[in-house]
């Protein structure tokens, strides 16, 4: 319902905005046509819903919509209907319908008085409702009876003739059921009265339960009958249940006249008669007496609705009469004279009093309809008043009188007759008031005398006689006079007690007491000055003339009351009463020197310690005039000067318990007194003796931060302590005294003006200090040891920053005096930090620096005494720094002012850096440094950069012309703070301080202040950041991280590459984005301007001289009226409609994934954000929810364009909202928070985790990487991690500005960063992730520090929750191996490595702190924090902390380890050609340290630990420790494929091991894994190889088809012909996995040509078995895959029968033989597709493009085809030669273009721009293949041929000259695939490398083919002749390296992408070499000799670190530069091949 209700309010603020959530809730309500069935019944959720409609109408009852009208009348219509129980819910009780027919009349009533309309239409029916009400009959008639009761509080309009009916049948039901007939209302006396136990038949929903009257359940008296209850007379009133069981309604009211004898003149008494009176009164039951009370509430509401008959009108007058009549005999009868007793008596007391309080309300109701000037009506209101009176008297006189209830009914007796007096006057006010006065005084007789309140009847008694008074006091003032001077000479009758003798003498009378405090409370109420007058000098006169020094109770409520009259602010009874009280209390003081032996009356310590000085107060609090105040200050202060005197002189007394109680009215006084103006001297110099008191008499609250353990002092008044130690306790503590008087010294501190009392040797005249010593006084200035005490004190209050021997030239009273300024200065600061009375707002004047610097500009002060003044200066700004530090953790509006303190205090230290006195610069420029080394959110307060900035300027009128030295000093100490100032801010917060100074260069230009200028342009002309070296800061500073510096690019406007390195002028930008915004904000001005002048652009006929024409005229004339408030919403919302729209289409466009126009969006968020700072200032509700929308917009736009051009715009305008408008920052940030966690529901950026997002782990998959192949991502996911590591440089910065001085907001960062550190994780892994990811966890480092810096102390278990998430988020970075990535941005790997680096550095830093945090904690615990010891000790989530931090510990070393090593990683790929060896390789790890490593990070995450292995492959310690950790948890890491050669090993396999059991669950890992356990060192284990095999199957089969040649060997260790089948099934899957096969099978038949392979016999089965496996796989094909497969090798089979043919043929012939066989040749269908790129359909074959190459023994052909793209546009035809060999191996260039395609995967993976042509091959039978032609090339030997020039004149002669773009360009390609076949031909060693095996393209780059040597073989019997590792001949060079010394760039590059091409090729090291292993028995030629397996391995060398491997690959690239054994085969193959060189 709770929920409902705030929904309807939202709907009726509006209604037109949400009329469908109207709809939606009318239609919840019950349907009229269910409610007028013949037995409806409703739900809760309907009564719900009608409620909320109810309330809806009651907001908003004119609303157009008319549905709720209409649903309220029709449930009103059905209330007859719901005194059913059945149309209720069920368990719906009688408690709840009342209450909802209470809320329901209750909004229905306040709606009705809302509209006219509305209540007419309700008063049509509400007559029929409450009819059907009372005249219901049903079973249950507590339904009606709940109705009733709700319509007594809330009734609806009812017509005048349903009123009438109402009333009769009402009074009807009374004379029926009471079994008499009532008579005519004119002779109401002669009425007889039946007998009242008469009962009646019918019954009455008023005849059951009982009900709650809420005035009586607050009466503690009635607890007992509230927790009763039963049937009958004896039910209890205190619940709101109400029972079924049938009461008649009994009444005998008509039966009072004769019974009682009350009617006219009638009488009775004796004890028969009260018997029978109350007898009478038992008889009637209490269900009874509710009901008459219900009846007349119902009746008196009507008389207020609805005007009545006359006649009826009396008749209910005069049953009202009765009740009244009654009333007087009921409430005289005692308690003992009732038969019942206890709760049941109680329970009818307060239900009968109940009734008469209704019976007074509806007799004055009957009396209000009467004719208000007709005779009858002035008697009957006379008649009236006197029952009333009569009625009251007898409630004083009632036993009953301290009931609640009876006094609500003497309340309500009195507030009837105030309102007959008002209304009537005259006579009824005369005598109303003679009847009033013993009344009041009988109040006062019973009233509770000190009690703070007196009780209900005394608040009754005195807010009738304001009433009257008030009301009266203009037109009848003489009666109003009467009575109040009756009241007071009522005091006056003291005379007669006290003339009695002393036996029977009271002490005081009550009744005096309590009228003292009336008149009292009744002037306070009144405020008027006549009737101060009037009873004030009564007062003061009795005051007089009793002894004062015998002081009464009388006495002190006398002077409680004048002192209350006197705060009034009447001036003349003003001063009589401070004179009178100021009199008093000297006197008190004068008198303790006679009464020194005598016994004090504890009246007088009364009056002088809490009466007078709270009368004091209260005067003060009361004081509102200026005059008055300066007037009661100025006597206050006289009065404690006077008090401190006469004190101080008192032998043995402590003039602390004269002056203290004085202290608070002094700081009440005080409060408003502004110190910073010109003080008179008079007032100064009592100040100054105020304050030299406060200091000799200890009464200011110590100022020592440590309490030192001094000898309790004696604070009793009589008692005489040591003097001596008095001051030393007052500085140190523990305070003395009343801690009330400490509090009044504080406020009295921010209110006192500093103690210089005069400019010229203020001090050094002791004339008047020596005078505030009395002679007399033990502590005199003659006192040496009184002044040695002064002294020590003194040096305590100054911390010890002077010592006591260098105060010997001070004198005790300096000493004192000193002292005094030091409490003062100190407190001032102590108290509220530092702010002084005055202006409410928190500026630089208001500092308390302004006072404390005031001493130092004394000249010629006595060097003693001004190193006491600057002590003091320093403890007070210890002092507000500690107050500062204390409210660290505070929120909301307490911290909004310690922050504004902060700054108020920073601008006033600015500002005096000007002053003319050095010891004032000096000592604000110290204090400054360290306030904003402490509290560094001051850098970027807009106001403490202003004062910076222009204050020295702006402060031109204090300065003095003629001193140009002064200037000069000056400009160049705020020369120096400032460039101090912003190089600072701009460390911690690049972002923000780029975007404050912006804007101060805005407000400069708009100032147009020239005279600043030069200064602003000299400093910021200095200042740069950027990524390169800078002088501005050095470390690990915020600004140093790349997301930051990124961030900070972006907040400066310019126009960088941020991709690329840069060096940010903070000038030039600045002033280029401030010109910027400027612009922007004068655009949206101008159109607003232009929108005013035309008068709004508005539609239709404009009135006349409104419109286009008369806004011509203003623009001529330059007449621009102030624009209206309504012109400007209607232009704002224009404008927002327009933006908001632009933006949606930007969201839009990105949302299709087209691209945004950068400059486009730039500038419409920028103009958005002008508008919305444009209109900050206003005050116009009209256009919030467009203005919210667009600042929602404004931050969520760039998060939905996910670029980095789209983030760099949103920093901009992100800075520079909240640099404009820092009040936006938590709005800002709280949308930017949501953005980065929707980021994270949709996975973007650093949150794509899906897999297709990993970089290189997608893109190798399956054949490197284990899992299925994905599809690319449609976007780039570098790109969207680019734009989240710039956002996260803005939260950063944005973190370091509100770290100290925003709790919400750096609770919005706590809740982004809660939420990005959540399980499950959902971090992209991504490589290029790495710095971004690394930085995410630095700044989650940073927020967890806060808790130690105590501004998130609140929050300290939630901080260890989210940093232990940190911890492990960071560990989980390391559960994935290692990977590479390269971008085409230029500086991404330089970033990535600084950023991971500044983590490093902080997680290193913070070991430390928190080792000093612990140490802080400890001594915390020392000093007796238990609950902090608590808390430490146990940890709601890890139990108990000890083992949690030792864990917590480990788990920060291990990451540190982890990350110091992957920071070296990424710097060795940042740095290549760095070959300095880092510091943390050379550091050592000792083998316990490794398990331990291994044991953690297994404990985090398994997959942690095989990534730790996989990072340290040698470290045999880890390796044996993870292989024991995987074998004994092997049941938990089933889903980890990483952990397979941990368990699957050759000797697992011997051994047959039990681990193997495993194989079947486990997942599946990487085709290269797989095929490394088809290897002889696995014995086709059964396990082994059914695994392999479900992980074969497991993938497509166009994936598994790249390792044909290394299933088919597997073919030779198929025992079980386990790899036949998976081959088999899978031919069936895919008819091109079954054509290479069948080509690999028939390769293979060709016999070995040497080796052992060709005689064993494992080979001979081998080759027997292909054949067989060949037929089985065509016996498996279908039709359709049979004839494909005909046509496909039928094809293929002419065209390389082709060779044949030829070979007889001359060889001029040849070519044209070639034409003659393919023109033979007919294309059989248009499947047909190229054997070595499947992907290729072959369209038809070009006849005349066949060519024959050269052979020794063969004649290989070369044919062109044209072919197709399977999967491109068919129509895009395009030639692709083939040479089809005959007599020559192939399968050792396929292999060798394995590894070189594998190498390709790898460098396009990772991103490395280098470039492999792995051309296809493909074996077709013995000794035939085909090769594919590398297109548009040609060898380097042909290029010789037609060139006599080396390479760098051949790409001269292509390409153009050095340094054109084609020739760079082409040197850019050759490097890249140099570089690439470099890092190819060191793993591969492919000899034989001449001129005629390498191959050029027609854009430079660089093929190599044939690779016939490979591995351990070489030309030339293995002479390995050709000794580099990869041929960089003297002309290759000339092009890689211009210099010729590898000094230059291009030269660096090569050998950069060498490093980076290794290192990626070493990270699959495995996957590469598991390829070639399983060709070891294939009988290649490249496995003839040597080792070549491990040889390969020992290539990619395992044992190195990246760096070694780096360095390793230099060395590489420098051994073959330029070689000579290069140069020697060229030579030879010259001569003997006569191939070019």
């Amino acid at each position: 319902m709770e929920s409902l209700v705030e929904l309807c309010d939202l709907i009726a603020e509006h209604p037109a905005q949400f009329s469908e959530k109207l709809s939606w809730i009318c239609g919840r309500c019950p349907p009229p046509e269910s409610l007028l069935s013949g037995s409806p019944r409703v739900t809760r959720v309907q009564l719900n819903a009608v409620l909320a409609v109810a309330r809806f109408i009651s907001k908003c009852p004119d609303a157009a919509d008319l549905r709720p009208k209409s649903m309220v009348l029709e449930f009103l219509r059905s209330i007859p209907s719901s005194f059913n129980p059945s149309f209720w819910p069920q368990s719906f009780g009688n408690d709840s319908i009342a209450s909802f027919f209470t809320d329901f009349f209750g909004y229905v009533s306040k709606a009705t008085e809302l509209s006219a309309d509305f209540a007419a239409e309700i008063a049509g029916f509400t007559g029929e409702v409450v009819v059907s009400a009372i005249s219901n009959g049903g079973e249950d008639l507590g339904i009606s009876r709940a109705f009733l009761m709700a319509l007594s509080q809330h009734f609806p309009p009812i017509l005048p003739l349903d009123a009438e009916k109402l009333i009769t049948m009402l009074i009807d039901q009374f004379a029926v059921v009471s079994g008499h007939v009532v008579q005519s209302p004119v002779t109401p006396r002669g009425r007889i009265v039946a007998n009242s136990d008469t009962s009646s038949t019918q019954s009455s929903p008023m005849n059951n339960g009982n009900h709650h009257h809420p005035n009586e359940s607050s009466s503690p008296k009635n607890e007992a009958s509230n927790a009763s209850g039963s049937s009958g007379s004896a039910s209890s009133r205190g619940s709101m249940l109400m029972n079924g069981s049938s009461i008649l309604w009994k009444s005998g009211v008509d039966q009072l006249g004769v019974t009682f004898g009350l009617n006219d003149g009638g009488g009775g008494g004796g004890a028969a008669v009260l018997r029978q009176q109350v007898a009478a009164f038992e008889e009637e039951s209490v269900e009874n007496l509710e009901k008459q009370e219900v009846a007349f509430k119902l009746i008196a509401h009507i008389l207020e609705k609805a005007r009545i008959d006359t006649g009826l009108l009396e008749q209910v007058r005069l049953i009202s009469k009765r009740q009244l009549q009654s009333m007087y005999v009921f409430l005289r009868i005692r308690k003992k004279e009732w038969s019942e007793h206890g709760a049941l008596l109680k329970a009818r007391i307060n239900t009968k009093l109940s009734v008469y309080q209704a019976a007074v309300k509806l007799t004055l109701n009957c009396l209000a309809c009467f004719d208000t000037d007709g005779k009858s009506a002035k008697k009957l209101a006379h008649e009236t008043v006197a029952l009333l009176m009569e009625a009251a008297e007898a409630c004083l006189q009632s036993v009953w009188r301290k009931m609640r209830i009876c006094e609500d009914l003497f309340g309500c007796l009195l507030s009837g007759l105030a309102q007959i007096a008002v209304k009537r006057g005259g006579q009824a006010l005369r005598i109303l008031l003679i009847r009033l006065k013993p009344v009041v005084l009988a109040v006062c007789t019973q009233a509770d005398t000190w009690a703070s309140s007196q009780g209900a009847m005394f608040e009754s008694v005195l807010k009738t006689s304001c009433e009257i008074i008030e009301s009266c006091w203009a037109k009848e003032r003489a009666p109003v006079d009467t009575f109040i001077m009756g009241l007071a000479t009522s005091i006056r009758e003291r005379n007669d007690y006290e003339e009695q003798g002393d036996k029977d003498k009271e002490a005081v009378p009550v009744v005096q007491l309590n009228v003292v405090r009336l008149l009292a409370d009744l002037n306070v109420a009144v405020n008027k000055s006549e009737v101060v007058d009037m009873i004030l000098p009564l007062f003061i006169e009795s005051l007089e003339e009793g002894d004062a020094s015998t002081p009464s109770l009388l006495r002190l409520r006398l002077l409680d009351a004048v002192s209350r009259m006197a705060s009034l602010g009447f001036e003349k009874s003003y001063r009589e009463t401070v004179v009178l009280m100021t009199r008093s209390y000297l006197s008190k003081l004068s008198s303790l020197g006679s009464a020194e032996n005598k016994t004090v009356p504890q009246e007088a310590t009364t009056e002088r310690v809490e009466t007078l000085p709270a009368g004091f107060l209260l005067i003060a609090s009361g004081l509102t005039s200026t005059k008055l105040r300066s007037d009661y200050r100025h006597r206050l202060l006289s009065l404690c000067s006077d008090v401190g005197l006469a004190a101080e002189s008192k032998s043995g007394r402590s003039g602390a318990d004269f002056l203290g109680p004085l202290l608070p009215a002094v700081a009440e006084i005080c409060s408003d007194f502004d110190p910073t103006v010109d003080v008179e001297p008079s007032l100064l110099k009592l100040f100054r003796n105020l304050w030299f008191y406060v200091a000799l008499f200890g009464l200011a609250p110590p100022i020592q931060k440590v309490q030192q353990p001094l000898k309790q002092v004696s604070t009793t008044l009589n008692s005489v302590g040591s003097m001596g130690t008095i001051p030393l306790q007052a500085v140190g503590g523990p305070y003395m005294w009343n801690t009330q008087w400490s509090f009044a010294v504080q406020r009295i501190a921010q209110g006192t003006p500093p103690l210089v009392v005069s400019s010229v040797k203020w001090l050094e005249d002791e004339l008047e200090l020596n005078a505030l010593h009395n002679p007399g006084s033990r502590r005199g200035n003659g006192n040496e040891k009184a002044a040695l005490a002064q002294r020590a004190a003194l040096s305590t209050a100054l911390g010890g920053r002077v010592d006591v021997a260098s105060m010997t030239t001070i004198s005790g009273v300096k000493a004192t005096y000193l002292l005094a300024v030091a409490f003062l200065e100190i407190i001032r600061f102590s108290s509220n930090g530092g702010i002084l009375n005055g202006d409410s707002s928190l500026t630089a004047s208001r500092s308390a620096f302004s006072c404390v610097f005031e001493y130092l500009k004394t000249p010629n002060l006595m060097p003693a005494v001004f190193q006491c003044l600057m002590a003091t200066v320093h403890r007070a700004f210890e002092t507000v720094v500690l107050w500062l530090e204390d409210r660290i953790s505070e929120s909301g509006n307490d911290a909004e002012v310690r922050e504004s303190t902060l700054y108020a205090h920073a601008c006033f230290l600015i500002k005096s850096m000007s002053q003319r006195e050095e010891p004032i610069r000096e000592v604000a420029v110290n204090l400054l440094t360290q306030l904003r080394d402490k509290f560094p959110q001051i850098l970027w307060n807009s106001s403490c950069v202003d004062s910076l900035l222009f204050s020295i300027h702006n402060d031109s009128p204090s300065i003095v012309v003629n001193d140009p030295a002064w200037v000069v000093t000056v400009r160049s100490l705020y020369q120096k703070i400032v460039r101090e100032w912003i190089i600072k801010s701009l460390s911690y917060a690049p972002c923000s301080s780029q975007g404050l100074l912006q804007e101060k260069l805005c407000k400069a230009n708009t100032w147009q202040r020239a005279q600043h200028t030069p200064d602003v342009v000299s400093l910021l002309s200095e200042i740069r950041i950027g990524t390169g070296k800078t002088d501005c800061w050095n470390g690990i500073q915020t600004a140093n991280i790349p997301a930051v510096m990124a961030a900070a690019a972006a907040a400066s406007g310019g126009n960088l590459k941020l991709t690329e390195a840069f060096n940010l002028e903070v000038l030039s930008t600045g002033i280029v984005s401030a010109t910027m915004k400027c612009n922007h904000a004068g655009e949206i001005a101008g159109m607003r301007r232009l929108y005013n002048s035309m008068g709004g652009f508005q539609s239709g006929t404009a009135p006349t001289g409104f419109g286009l024409g008369m806004g011509l005229q203003r623009l001529i004339s330059g007449a621009f009226p102030q624009q209206t408030q309504a012109e400007d919403d209607q232009f704002n919302g224009m404008l927002l409609t327009k933006f908001v729209r632009l933006l949606q289409q930007f969201v839009n466009a990105a949302e299709k994934g087209w691209e945004v126009d950068k400059s486009q969006f730039r500038e419409t968020c920028s103009q958005a954000t002008a508008l919305l700072l444009s209109n900050l200032g206003s005050n116009s509700k009209s256009n919030v929810e467009g203005f919210s929308q667009l600042l929602r917009l404004l931050c969520w736009c760039p998060a939905y364009i996910s670029t980095s051009d789209a983030m760099e715009t949103g920093v901009f305008i992100w800075t520079w909202l909240v640099s404009s408008a820092p009040e936006l920052g938590s709005l800002v940030l709280a949308e930017l928070v949501d953005a980065w966690l929707w980021t994270i529901d949709t996975k973007r950026g650093i949150f794509a985790s899906d897999v297709k997002y990993s970089g290189p782990a997608a893109k190798l998959r399956p054949h490197l990487t284990p899992g299925e192949p994905e599809l690319p991502p449609e976007i780039n996911p570098v790109e969207q991690i680019m734009a989240h590591r710039l956002w996260l440089g803005f939260f950063i910065d944005r973190f370091e500005v509100v770290r100290h001085n925003s709790i919400e907001q750096l609770l919005l960062l706590g809740r982004m960063l809660q939420g990005t550190t959540k399980l499950p994780w959902n971090f992209s892994h991504h490589p290029a992730a790495t710095g971004t990811f690394f930085t995410v966890m630095l700044l989650g480092l940073k927020f967890c520090s806060c808790q130690s810096q105590r501004n998130l102390q609140n929050f300290k278990t939630g901080l260890q929750l989210l940093e232990d998430r940190i911890y492990r988020a960071s560990l989980g970075w390391f559960a994935f191996e290692p990977e590479w990535y390269d971008t085409s941005y230029m500086n991404f790997s330089q970033s990535e490595a600084q950023s991971i680096s500044a983590f490093v550095h902080y997680l290193s830093n913070e070991r430390a702190d928190a080792a000093v945090q612990s140490d802080i904690k400890g001594r915390g615990n020392e000093n007796g924090n238990s609950l902090v010891d608590a808390n430490d000790q146990y940890h709601p989530v890890w139990g108990q902390m000890e083992n949690y931090a030792a864990g917590r510990e480990k788990r920060k070393q291990l990451l540190l380890m982890l990350c110091q090593y992957e920071a070296d990683r990424l710097e060795v790929w940042s740095q290549p050609t760095n070959t300095k060896e880092t510091s943390t390789s050379k550091q050592k790890i000792s083998s316990e340290k490794w398990i331990e490593y291994a044991r953690i990070a297994f404990s985090v995450d398994p997959k942690i630990a095989l990534s730790l292995a996989m990072r340290f492959p040698t470290n045999t310690f880890l390796k044996a420790e993870v292989t024991q950790l995987v074998q004994s948890h092997i049941l938990d890491i089933r889903s980890i494929p990483e952990a397979l050669p941990y368990f699957v090993t050759p000797k697992a396999i011997d051994e047959n091991s039990v681990l193997l059991q495993q194989l079947p669950h486990w997942a599946a890992c990487s085709i290269t894994q797989a095929l490394e356990f088809l290897t002889p060192a696995y014995k086709g284990h059964p396990r082994v190889m059914a695994y392999v095999l479900r992980v074969l199957e497991s993938y497509p089969p166009d994936r598994v088809t790249f390792f044909m040649p290394q299933l088919v060997q597997a073919l030779r260790y198929d025992e079980e012909r386990l790899v036949e089948g998976y081959l088999l099934r899978a031919t069936q899957r895919s008819d091109i996995f079954a054509h290479i096969l069948i080509w690999h099978l028939q390769g293979e038949t060709a016999v070995p040509e040497s080796g052992p392979e060709a005689v064993s016999a494992k080979n001979t089965a081998f080759q027997a078995l292909l054949p067989l496996v060949r037929q089985h796989i065509i016996d498996g094909f279908n039709p359709k895959a049979k004839d494909i497969f005909q046509r496909e090798f039928d094809f293929f089979d002419k065209v390389t029968s082709i060779s044949g043919v030829l070979f007889p043929l001359p060889k001029d012939e040849r070519r044209a033989g070639i034409r003659r066989e393919l023109e033979k040749i007919e294309m059989m269908g248009e499947d047909l597709y190229l054997p070595t790129a499947p992907n290729k359909l072959v369209r038809g074959i070009r006849v005349d493009s066949g060519i024959p190459l050269q052979s020794a023994a063969k004649v290989p052909i070369m044919i062109t085809f044209n072919v197709i793209d399977r999967a491109g546009d068919h129509n895009d035809v395009k030639p692709q030669a083939c040479i089809f060999k005959v007599g020559d191996d192939c399968r050792q260039d396929v292999l060798a273009l394995q590894v070189i395609s594998l190498l390709r995967d790898i460098f396009e993976a990772v991103g490395i721009n280098l470039y492999l042509f792995p051309y296809g091959v493909l074996p077709t039978g013995p000794e035939r293949g085909i090769i594919e032609v590398v297109p548009n090339t040609r060898s380097r030997s042909q290029m010789g041929e037609t060139t006599d020039g080396g390479l760098y004149e051949i790409f001269q002669q292509d390409y153009g000259p050095v340094g054109s773009p084609s020739f760079e360009a082409a040197r850019e390609n050759f490097i890249i695939s140099s570089a690439g076949y470099a890092v190819a031909s060191l793993l591969l060693q492919p000899k034989d490398r001449h001129n005629g095996n390498l191959l050029f393209d027609n854009v430079g780059r660089l093929v190599h083919i044939d690779f016939g040597f490979i591995l351990e073989t070489s030309p030339g019997g293995n002479m390995r002749f050709e000794s580099a590792h990869f041929k960089l001949s003297h002309e290759m060079t000339q092009l890689l390296d211009p210099s010729g010394v590898m000094k230059s760039d291009t030269w660096n590059q090569f050998v950069s992408l060498c490093v980076k091409g290794y290192l990626a090729a070493r990270r699959y090291m495995d996957g590469i070499i598991s390829t070639v292993a399983l060709m070891l028995d294939s009988g290649l030629p490249c496995f003839s000799r040597g080792d070549p397996i491990g040889n390969l391995r020992k290539r990619f060398h395992p044992e190195m670190s990246e760096r070694e491997a780096a360095n390793f690959m230099i060395r590489v690239c420098t051994d073959a530069y330029n070689k000579w054994t290069t140069a020697g085969y060229d030579l030879i193959q010259y001569l003997q091949q006569g191939i070019e060189k």
